[in-house]
């Protein structure tokens, strides 16, 4: 039944509400008293929304009467039970004041860490009275005196009962039970005084000392609880003589304010009461009545004068309200007394220091004053939560707190709590922590209230600045280098490695490794110390230089590695010859090469170091004709080089080291000499003199000559290629591009009977290629019986300009339409012209014959070079377009001279096939006229101009001078020693036709 009703008023108290009196970030709970261990007071997960998972709550002010789960935040009652009577907080309340119990909870969220730093929740519990108190008088026995004869109606007050409950479970009513012979003297009558209920006897019948002096009654008190609680007392009545008046006070009730801190002594008020009686019935004591521990300790009253004196040091915010009755009693024999009400307000003074108490917050714990915090928490990490209270009140109790001395910590509110008596505050810190700077602080807070003077207090704490592992292992330097000799014997020491580490304890122990898995095989390292030790024997050549890496790592959860790099460089020794790179070399220069000009490089190395490695070069034999470059290993050419005179040099080359003693080696070397391109091609037939004869019916593919040349060179330089550059206006010919062969391509008409000077070049291909011109000369006729006449011609050809065309009857076309014309004129005048022309020739040649040449004599005519030609290549028309006369056909007379002046001293050869001249194929550069120089190295002769005529001058100006043979050398670039000049001629597109004596001469041929 009992467990039922504790229930049933659990499940009506608890209730989770928000104060309207509290701040806004208070919580609120209800909870009646004297609840059993474990509880629930309330859930700060679920009631507020706060996470229920991934942090901790952690209690900070609450015990011993309360305990929270730290995954959920519920509020649970402990051993301890909580007894409103006796809380602290609870004990002087005013009636229907309520009782609260403070509580403060501290949140971390475990997924950020203590960095984050918590988060402060304050809250208060209103402790709910039960009935667990039963109303008490004062003593077991009252005692009452009434004076005999009293009045019917006369009250007498009892001695009140008192409960430490409160409200309704405090004291409600009291009842009198009396004895059969005085059930109709008295009565109980209850007034209510300031919400407290007060007992009075009523006096209901006539009272005689003399027949009964004494009677013993029964008053019960019982409360107003649910399972109401009661007491019973005696309440002994005592019939007096007749005292007529009681005292009566002057005022109903007494106030006053009493400054604490007030000296003993000091008074305090004085309360007056009256007696009407005379003599001793009107001689009044005062004294005090229901008054408290409290109030018997710090008061007094004056029996006489009813002047409450200080008896004790007062002290407001022990006692700040005190209430008490005073009794005025008189002295009559059967004395008769009042009370009445005082109540005294301590008034404050700033007596008291501020109150700094530092405490533990979250995960941060404090001991002895102390307090450990890692180093690597982060700015704004909470320390400490610090709470500063003040015991006075008002502007006395108004703390500003402050953290003194350069300390990287400050102070934060804590709770948005509006409570100016006691604030709280984080202490965090403003900088990263660092154990290797500083490992601890002390620091001091200051508070200082407003009061005046004011007071102020402080206190501190030491901060310990735990070590983290957050130095990695450093080596100094990070690179470590030595030298080591080759040769060494294994297990010989390389040298020592050491690393620091700013950390302490077991993040400062360190164990040495190498990291390479490669150099494992060749060196050892000591965990402990770092020195470092070579497994087996090293060999420079082999491995000249050894690096690799060493680590150290601390013993730190994590550990922190640092890392440092190890070069172990090998001394060399003289054990290796030098070597070539090559077994033989061989090299390839072109002719004509200057002197000391490189000739090919040859490298050799030494597999040792130092001198041991400095390599010298000598060329053996050493016939002056090489020489090699030390440092370099260019091999020099001291001569010029001539392949067609040597072609390949061969020689030895021998490579000697520095060391001690010295290592040589040996390698051959060749030299091949590449050809240059440097001889131009020489034509070897035919003659630039002689021609071919064809028949004007010859078919199309007849092979007309073959040009055949030479190239003394080599290779590409050596390989030919023919080409027409002129004289092949009409496309009859062609000529094979490797062969040199010409042909005819197309079939002969009218205009092409006569001569036909073919421009041949013959080009190698080398780079840049050079060329020689030869000239083919083609008669076209019905017969060949004029030799002297061909020979005229092709003499002509040579010293025409070889932009002209000669290719047969250049005025045919002209002929055929003045044949046309005037042809039956023409016959007329053939016949006279034929019998002139026989004699004067004859005349002419009776007088030669008799006189020969005679230096300075004019000639009447220039056979043997072609008129000037009009100006842009073109002939010059006649007026009204009327076509020119025909020219006068040849005497036979003349016809014979020609023979005899042409005459080239032909020794045994045929007239089709002019001899084979051969001249130098190297002319001496720069040579300003190739027209004399090879009349002056022809064994032909050269047909002169005569001074005296006329035209001397401009036909000189127009027609080079050939020689007979085909020596025209040139090459493809600007300083070619060949005869450019023709060249040049040969590319132009329409050269000027043959002059009217070509024309003529050719048609005398026909």
């Amino acid at each position: 039944m009992a467990a039922a009703r504790r229930w049933f008023l659990l499940c009506l108290a608890v209730v989770l509400q928000v104060s309207c009196g509290a701040a806004p970030s208070d919580i609120l709970y209800r909870v009646p008293e004297e609840q059993p261990p474990n509880t629930l007071i309330g859930s700060l997960a679920a009631d507020r929304g706060l996470p229920d998972t991934g942090h901790l709550y952690k209690l900070e002010v609450g015990t011993p009467y309360l305990r929270v789960d730290g995954k959920t935040g519920d509020i649970y009652t402990t051993e301890i039970p909580i007894d409103r009577e006796t809380l602290r907080d609870c004990r002087n309340l005013f009636e229907g004041s309520k009782c609260f119990l403070e509580f403060e909870v501290s949140i971390t969220d475990m997924v950020k860490g203590i960095g984050s730093g918590p988060r402060l929740i304050e809250g208060r519990i209103e402790v709910l009275d039960i009935n667990d108190n039963t109303p008490q008088f004062s003593s077991p026995i009252l005692t009452l005196s009434i004076p005999e004869n009293t009045h019917v109606g006369a009250l007498f007050s009892i001695p009140m009962a008192t409960d430490r409950d409160s409200g309704a479970n405090a004291v409600a009513e009291y009842s009198l039970s009396t004895g059969p012979d005085a059930d109709r003297l008295f009565g109980l009558q209850v007034s209510v005084d300031s919400d407290e209920k007060l007992p009075q006897l009523v006096v209901m019948g006539n009272l005689d000392r003399e027949r009964k002096d004494s009677y013993d009654l029964n008053i019960r008190v019982v409360d107003g609880g649910k399972l109401p609680r009661a007491s019973s007392a005696l309440l002994r009545v005592t019939v007096t003589d007749q005292n007529d008046n009681a005292p009566t006070f002057e005022r109903s009730h007494y106030e006053a304010e009493l400054p604490e801190n007030s000296p003993q002594g000091h008074s305090v008020l004085q309360v007056r009461a009256n007696d009407a009686d005379i003599g001793t019935n009107g001689e009044i004591d005062y004294s005090l009545h229901q008054a408290s521990e409290a109030v018997q300790r710090l008061l007094r009253i004056d029996r006489s004068t009813g002047i409450i004196y200080v008896k004790g040091l007062v002290d407001r915010e022990e006692e700040s309200f005190l209430k008490f009755f005073v009794v005025a009693k008189d002295r009559g024999p059967i004395s008769k007394s009042s009370k009445v009400l005082v109540t005294i307000n301590v008034r404050d003074q700033n007596d008291n220091a501020p109150a700094i108490e530092i405490r533990g917050i979250g995960l941060v714990t404090h001991q002895d004053g102390v307090a450990n915090i890692s180093e690597d928490m982060p700015i704004g990490t909470p320390v400490a939560l610090v709470q500063v209270s003040d015991r006075d009140e008002g502007e006395n109790a108004v703390v500003t707190c402050v953290v003194a001395g350069d300390v990287p910590f400050q102070l934060r509110p804590a709770s948005e709590s509006a409570n100016d008596r006691k604030r709280k505050y984080f202490l965090q810190t403003t900088t990263p922590l660092d154990y290797e700077r500083v490992r601890d602080y002390r620091i001091e807070i200051v508070a200082v209230d407003s009061g005046n003077p004011a007071l102020s207090s402080s206190n501190s704490l030491k901060v310990q600045v735990m070590d983290m592992n957050d130095n990695t292992p450093i080596f100094s330097p990070a690179l470590l280098e030595v030298d080591f000799a080759e040769g060494n014997q294994p297990g010989d020491k390389v040298l020592d490695v050491a690393a620091t580490d700013a950390d302490s304890g077991t993040n400062a122990e360190l164990a040495y490794s190498i990291i390479d898995l490669a150099a494992t095989r060749l060196f050892d390292i000591e965990a402990d110390t770092g020195e470092i030790r070579v497994k087996n024997l090293l060999d420079r050549e082999e491995t000249e230089r050894y690096e690799f890496r060493v680590a150290a790592a601390d013993k730190g959860v994590p550990s922190k590695t640092g890392t440092s790099t190890v070069v172990v460089n090998v001394l060399d020794r003289n054990d290796n010859d030098p070597k070539f790179m090559l077994s033989i070399y061989s090299f390839s220069v072109i002719e004509n090469m200057t002197p000391l000009n490189p000739v090919g490089v040859v490298t050799v190395t030494d597999a040792d170091k130092g001198e041991n490695a400095r390599v010298r070069l000598f060329v053996e034999p050493d016939n002056g004709k090489f020489v090699i470059q030390n440092g370099t290993g260019t091999i020099l050419s001291s001569i010029s080089f001539d392949r067609e005179k040597e072609s390949t040099y061969t020689f030895r080359l021998k490579a000697v080291d520095a060391g001690d003693p010295p290592r040589s080696s040996y390698v051959g070397v060749t030299i091949n000499v590449l050809d240059e391109n440097d001889n131009a091609p020489y034509v070897t037939k035919p003659a630039n003199s002689s021609y071919t004869y064809m028949s004007p019916v010859t078919p199309p593919d007849t092979s007309v000559e073959v040009v055949e040349a030479e190239d003394i060179d080599s290779g590409p330089n050596a390989e030919l290629v023919y080409t027409i550059m002129g004289g092949n206006p009409y496309g009859l010919f062609h000529i094979s591009p490797n062969s040199g062969e010409i042909t005819l391509v197309q079939e002969f008409t009218g205009k092409h009977n006569g001569l036909h000077r073919l421009v041949v070049r013959v080009s190698d291909k080398g780079k840049p290629p050079r060329h020689t011109t030869a000239l083919v000369h083609v008669f076209v006729n019905d017969t060949k019986s004029n030799v002297s006449l061909i020979e005229a011609l092709v003499g002509h050809s040579l010293y025409t300009p070889l932009d002209r065309d000669i290719a047969g009857d250049p005025n045919y076309a002209l002929a055929q339409r003045s044949n046309i014309l005037y042809g039956s004129l023409a016959g007329i005048a053939g016949v006279i012209l034929v019998i002139v022309a026989v004699v004067v020739i004859r005349h002419r040649l009776q007088k030669d014959t008799k006189s020969g040449y005679q230096a300075g004599k004019k000639e009447s005519k220039d056979l043997y070079a072609p008129k000037q030609g009009p100006k842009n290549g073109k002939g010059k028309k006649s007026k009204k377009g009327k076509a020119p006369k025909p020219a006068k056909p040849l005497e036979e007379d003349v016809e014979a001279g020609l023979q005899k002046g042409l005459q080239f001293n032909h020794i045994n050869e045929d007239v089709t096939d002019s001899p084979r001249i051969h001249l130098p194929l190297n002319y001496p550069p720069g040579s300003p006229d190739l027209g004399r120089h090879y009349r002056s190295n022809s064994p032909l002769p050269s047909i002169q101009l005569q001074p005296q005529s006329p035209s001397a001058s401009k036909k000189h100006q127009a027609v080079q001078d050939l020689p007979a043979t085909n020596t025209f050398v040139g090459t493809g670039d600007n300083n070619s020693t060949g005869s450019d000049q023709y060249s040049d001629y040969s590319y132009k597109a329409n050269p000027p036709k043959y002059s009217s004596k070509q024309h003529d001469q050719s048609s005398g041929v026909s």
